[in-house]
């Protein structure tokens, strides 16, 4: 598994069309004060060392030698081992709503924005259970397989937004079974818990029933309730503007709360609201914490090895070709004739 432990530093990567463009420009603005100087080809017969060619090579092994500095500093790395290691943990899976009413902003920044907060936050609490993700609208997906790679998981969870499913809708049901399968193995003894965060807004199929089913797996079902039951208009990206129905009307969506508890009852689980506050967070951890920890065994990747030293070693060696590149012609060299043969 290749990656980058400080990934962020990339981001220099961006000024290298800076560097281009401004070396570009420099190299005009000089051609212009040379033209102006006199006859462009009586100032080359008068300057005969100059050399066009070699500040171009010496500015292309300096980007190359930048970039090479820039992806050493992100320290790549390979995880050449695996390992199977066994915690004490629980496992959860995450079916979180991505469905355009989750961007109605009763809540802060947006439903959808703040769920994921949540979310992050948990993550980040955790350290012997399993975590997966899936993502429903009309339709239900699996972001992320149940893993211990909590660095990943947090990854997947930046990227939602509702364009990842075209298909509108709630499909909570559909979300569900996709959790119940995406535990696999049934013969795990460790608790697992489902976590539904979601406004229940157009519900569609049936989740109670599928709630049931995995409550009859031994698995718990938890639902978020993400909003005001008095609703909120949702906001259309990039527009300013509101959704509106078909008859121009702005669409008002309302947090279903008595949906959402009938499906949380039917999983033997708890329903909770999640509002401006850490209040459902708090509820959720104390809910998971009572659940009993079994071993978990499971796979990850061990002892990544550095792969900078290879990269700063080949931006050295470029600096010091650099330092020995003159920007003038060499008149010792430009006298030697290697092919010469004697009389």
């Amino acid at each position: 598994m290749f990656r980058f432990a400080n990934i962020e530093l990339l981001w220099l990567l961006l000024l290298v069309p800076v560097f281009v463009v401004g070396y570009l420009m420099i190299q005009r603005h000089k051609r212009r004060q040379l033209a102006e100087f006199g006859d462009t080809e009586l100032v080359n017969d008068l300057m005969p060392n100059v050399s066009k060619i070699r500040p171009t090579i010496k500015f292309g092994i300096l980007m190359v030698a930048y970039i090479l500095l820039v992806l050493a500093a992100a320290r790549p790395q390979y995880g050449q081992k695996e390992k199977n290691v066994k915690r004490q943990g629980i496992e959860v899976m995450i079916g979180l709503d991505i469905s355009n009413s989750m961007l109605a902003e009763d809540v802060a920044p947006n439903r959808l924005d703040r769920a994921k907060q949540m979310l992050s936050r948990m993550i980040d609490k955790m350290s012997e259970d399993k975590v997966g993700l899936v993502v429903f609208a009309g339709e239900a997906y699996t972001q992320l397989p149940i893993t211990c790679d909590y660095v990943s998981a947090k990854m997947f969870l930046n990227t939602i937004s509702p364009d990842l499913i075209k298909t509108q809708g709630t499909a909570i049901g559909a979300a569900l079974n996709t959790c119940i399968r995406s535990f696999g193995s049934e013969d795990s003894q460790a608790s697992r818990a489902i976590i539904v965060i979601t406004d229940g807004e157009n519900h569609e199929d049936d989740a109670v029933a599928s709630a049931q089913a995995a409550a009859e797996k031994g698995m718990h079902v938890y639902v978020v309730g993400i909003g005001k039951p008095e609703g909120s208009p949702i906001p259309v990206p990039g527009t300013g503007e509101f959704r509106k129905d078909r008859a121009g009307n702005v669409v008002v969506s309302k947090l279903n709360e008595e949906m959402c508890q009938q499906i949380a009852q039917a999983g033997k689980g708890m329903y909770v609201r999640c509002d401006n506050t850490n209040t459902a967070m708090r509820a959720l951890e104390n809910e998971l914490n009572k659940l009993a920890t079994q071993e978990i065994e499971t796979t990850i990747y061990a002892d990544y090895n550095e792969q900078f030293q290879s990269f700063a070693l080949m931006a050295l060696l470029l600096i010091i070709v650099d330092f020995f590149i003159f920007n003038r012609k060499n008149k010792s060299l430009a006298k030697m004739d290697l092919f010469k043969t004697k009389a």
